[in-house]
């Protein structure tokens, strides 16, 4: 499964607002994603609050994982983004 690590870029991590508006993309696309961290479990990206039990702070590396090359940059792009702005 082709794979894209980005920089958490939401000031105070994937907390419940940047976790809904990426779970919310995942959705809209209708393809599994997944985020992990540093070789951990894999989670479902289609649920605000799986991304919120990563607990990835602002700066984390996180793993975006879909075999659906659009869904993948959609959701490496918002991680990377200050979601809070």
């Amino acid at each position: 499964m082709p794979t894209k690590t980005v920089i958490v870029g939401s000031a105070i991590g994937l907390h419940a607002r940047p976790a809904a508006i990426i779970a919310e993309a995942v959705v809209e696309a209708g393809v599994p994603v997944t985020l992990s961290m540093d070789g951990g479990e894999p989670v479902d990206a289609g649920s605000a609050l799986m991304i919120m039990t990563l607990g990835a702070g602002n700066g984390a590396e996180v793993t975006v994982s879909s075999d659906d090359e659009d869904a993948l940059n959609k959701v490496a792009e918002l991680v990377q983004q200050d979601l809070d702005a």
